[in-house]
């Protein structure tokens, strides 16, 4: 042990058992251990206990004191390896990643061939994705331990990851030249799987079959041989041989949909007969399944399709199968296909009414279950609230409920009508009979809280959340403990229109920690995977990692947050603040007693609140100690997310921006991810950044209607700011933009984009938008190309319509009180349920943010 001052044999053997108390988690005793050493006056600051010590203070959670033992002990003892190394997992348990890999390095300087230090470090290299210091780090470790097979699977790895694949392919022979499998050994079938990935992503498919069918009898995983070989031999066009696997496959699971589409590839079937073969023959074999039954939906047309829908629908309506349209939606997207469905599902009800059969002219044939009628009205409800036509879908689902008036599944069906309708209160009041019914079904309470959050009811969602959560503790942070995103999420766009921009992005940021959680628990699968063998999975899990934010939860976490940002710097809360001033100064002295009376009293309540909360976590944390804290070293203690501190921030821009970056980086093919760059790079001024945006937006969705308003805006920016840019500046832009948009105007450009997208009414919207900027003498015109609404236009949706009305509120039109007046009474009829158009022009903003978007 180089150290410059080594412990004699009583003081080294009490040394010695502060290592197996940490390794045992006995801190306490660890602790006695190290005050017996360090109660000498001799070793009073001796580096390696200090250091000791302040490693197990760490995993009580005093942390402070841990590093001041931990650096005391390093100054006193630069030369231990020990003294590095614990400063490493101090630095590593507070996820500062890159000071840990350093502190390592300096541990291996005083002691370069300790497994442990390499171990740590090549798990802090991975995590990192430092894959060449990874590869070298395994290396060193299979020179010291070549007979783990820890070691051999992990340098083989590092090859494989940094896509180096006859190098770790060379490593996976060898090593698996020493070992001698055990009958139905499933890690070593594990290790021949891997191997076999890493020669397919090498592109030897050859080589990968014929690796296949030389270790077959090694391989447990029988499924997964027949499917890797089914997918090679289709790239090898050997089609024949992949025809036989896959019937072997359906054989075994007749209702995998991919099974299908392989025998379909391998058979060369094109035309409808050879492909509706297929499903004939595996019919005859299995006449229950259902996947034959509604794959050959999605390719038949005329007759033969209209005699397979037909004997579709009348078996399910027959059994009573509630996701019926949810399986038939995808052939919504054919017209022809949805008149069919229609004629018939309309004719069953008319024969049912009459005579409880599907056919009136099957006499002969058995009379129908009552609940046959009852699941035909519900289907054509949800078909006709599909197609848009709200009225039709009313009738029939009080019809179906007029049949049988508790049944669950209707009454969740006529809340989702009215919120398609964009009447959220009435979408509420049912979805809650339903959930009352039911109040042990888990999935319709998630439902019912999902409704009351769209509906912006957020305290009563919480508590009917709170039915399936832990007692004692609030439902909202257990929520939060639970990873609950879809709550999250839904919590924040609540939040974001009611205005409470606080509350908002607490809800985006912990939605941002559980992703970052995510990515640190990846350190339990390092070790653990390569253990287990369970490789493939392994780098799955790795690459599955590498691209986590592109997650949907994350995008709208981050839209909601970067809007609020963009709000806060565009409207700081002073502002608003002096207004609330403003109104109470207009109050009586009695108004303003009760509000006073009632603000203090809420104040209290919150107070009470927090003083719970708090002797809840006093008494959490005397458990822990109770039980002698024997867990591992816990991260770093997160800051507390206080909502009037978060929409008070001083760098509302930094702030959006920390949220875009990923998106920049994962969601490159989304245009909304440039446009929210473009918006905040714009408030910051920054051109050359707004003009990376437009490039990049411009390759993913030129047409793209809040990217075409971005696009000519940064045309005009330039031009107003040409005078202070320097030549170097200039002249890029000028070369960029000329590739952009080439010698046209802002109007030329704006026409062409309205021409090309006329029936699209977000469209129309964006381009009117443009025209009035443009030229503010085309008011007229452009009022009436972004109000006019039209069956024929795509796009009409309430939010859009929502968003129209939102504009003309605003002034992004000039004054136009009577058009939006209009606009409202034409989208009323338009969409008679919604309420957002319901109420009279001086309710307006009400209504807009009852209903999803505030003025």
């Amino acid at each position: 042990m180089p150290t410059s001052n080594p412990l004699p044999p009583k003081e080294n053997a009490l040394f010695k058992r502060i290592l197996k108390c940490y390794e045992q988690k006995q801190y306490k005793n660890g602790l006695k251990f190290a005050k017996q050493i360090l109660s000498n006056p001799k070793f009073t600051e001796h580096g390696e206990t200090l250091a000791m010590k302040g490693l197990t203070l760490n995993c009580l959670g005093r942390k402070e004191e841990a590093y001041d033992f931990v650096r005391r002990g390093l100054r006193n003892d630069l030369k231990s390896h020990v003294c590095w190394h614990v400063y490493g997992l101090l630095q590593r348990s507070d996820r500062k990643y890159d000071e840990a890999i350093k502190c390592y390095r300096n541990a291996l300087k005083w002691d370069k061939d300790n497994l442990q230090i390499l171990r740590d470090l090549s798990l802090l290299q991975v995590q990192m994705r430092d894959l060449e210091g990874y590869r070298d780090t395994r290396y060193q470790l299979l020179v010291l331990r070549p007979g783990q097979r820890a070691s051999w699977i992990g340098y083989a790895m590092a090859f494989h990851m940094l896509k180096d694949y006859d190098m770790a392919l060379k490593i996976l022979d060898e090593f698996r030249k020493t070992q001698q499998p055990k009958p139905f050994d499933y890690e070593h079938s594990e290790m021949i799987l891997y191997q076999n990935t890493v020669v397919r992503e090498a592109g030897n498919l050859s080589e990968a079959l014929k690796h296949l069918e030389e270790h077959d009898k090694e391989i447990v995983d029988r499924l997964s041989v027949q499917e890797i070989r089914a997918d090679i031999l289709i790239q090898l066009d050997r089609h024949e041989e992949a025809a036989d696997i896959y019937r072997e496959l359906l054989n075994r699971n007749p209702e995998n949909w991919a099974y299908y589409k392989g025998l379909e590839t391998a058979l060369k079937a094109e035309s409808e007969e050879d492909r509706m073969k297929i499903y004939e023959e595996v019919l005859e074999k299995f006449p229950s399944a259902s996947a034959p039954k509604r794959l050959p939906l999605n390719f038949t047309t005329g007759d033969r399709f209209r005699r397979l829908v037909d004997k579709y629908l009348q078996r399910a309506l027959h059994k009573g199968v509630p996701p019926l349209f949810v399986t038939l939606r995808p052939l919504y997207k054919d017209p022809e296909k949805i008149t069919v469905i229609e004629e018939l599902v309309l004719g069953y009800l008319e024969c049912l009414k009459e005579k409880e059969r599907f056919d009136c002219s099957g006499e002969n044939t058995e009379l129908e279950p009552p609940t046959a009628l009852l699941w035909t009205y519900y289907y054509l409800a949800e078909h006709f609230d599909y197609r848009g036509q709200t009225a039709k879908a009313m009738e029939y689902i009080e019809l179906a409920l007029d049949h049988t008036p508790l049944l669950i599944e209707l009454l969740v069906l006529k809340a989702r009508l009215y919120k398609h309708a964009g009447d959220m209160t009435e979408a509420v009041i049912h979805i809650d009979e339903a959930q009352s019914l039911d109040t042990a079904d888990r999935y319709i309470n998630s439902k019912c809280a999902k409704y009351l959050l769209r509906a912006s009811k957020i305290q009563e969602a919480a508590d009917m959340c709170s039915k399936f959560t832990r007692e004692g503790v609030s439902a909202v942070e257990n929520l939060n403990e639970m990873q609950c995103m879809w709550f999250q999420t839904e919590c924040a766009a609540a939040n974001q229109r009611l205005g409470k921009w606080g509350e908002a992005l607490k809800k985006c940021l912990e939605i941002d920690r559980h992703f970052t959680e995510i990515i640190e628990d990846q350190f339990d699968f390092h070790t653990y995977c390569m253990r287990k063998m369970t490789l493939r999975a392994y780098i799955g899990l790795l690459r599955l990692e590498d691209v986590l934010r592109r997650h949907p939860f994350y995008q709208k976490a981050a839209k909601i947050a970067i809007e609020i940002y963009l709000h806060l710097h565009d409207h700081p809360l002073t502002e608003s603040e002096q207004s609330k001033d403003a109104e109470t100064a207009n109050l009586t002295p009695s108004e303003l007693k009760k509000m006073r009376n009632k603000q203090r009293k809420a104040q209290k309540k919150a107070e009470m609140e927090r003083e719970k909360q708090k002797a809840e976590l006093e008494k959490k944390e005397a458990q822990s100690k109770a039980k002698g804290q024997d867990g591992e070293m816990d991260g770093p203690k997160e800051e507390e997310l206080i909502p009037d501190k978060l929409a008070r921030v001083s760098d509302p821009l930094e702030q959006a921006i920390r949220f875009l970056r990923p998106l920049q980086l994962l969601a490159s093919d989304i245009i909304d991810t440039h446009v929210q760059a473009y918006e905040i790079y714009s408030r910051k001024g920054k051109l050359l950044l707004m003009l990376q945006c437009i490039k990049r937006g411009h390759r993913v969705d030129p047409d793209n209607p809040a990217f075409h308003l971005c696009r000519l805006r940064f045309r005009q920016e330039v031009s107003r700011r040409k005078s202070e840019l320097s030549e170097t500046v200039l002249s890029v832009l000028n070369t960029e933009m000329a590739s952009l948009y080439g010698n046209r105007n802002n109007q030329t450009l704006n026409e062409e984009f309205l021409e090309r997208n006329a029936k699209s009414l977000p469209h129309r919207v964006a381009g009117a938008r443009m025209m009035y900027e443009l030229d503010h003498c085309t008011q007229d015109k452009a009022i009436s190309m972004a109000t006019r609404l039209s069956h024929e236009y795509e796009g009409v949706t309430i939010q859009n319509c929502i968003d129209v009305l939102e504009l003309l509120c605003e002034g992004q039109f000039g004054k136009c009180e009577k058009a939006a007046e209009d606009y409202q009474a034409q989208c009323h009829a338009y969409f008679p349920y919604a309420t957002a158009f319901q109420l009279p022009a001086a309710s307006k903003t009400d209504a807009i943010v009852e209903n999803g978007a505030a003025c």
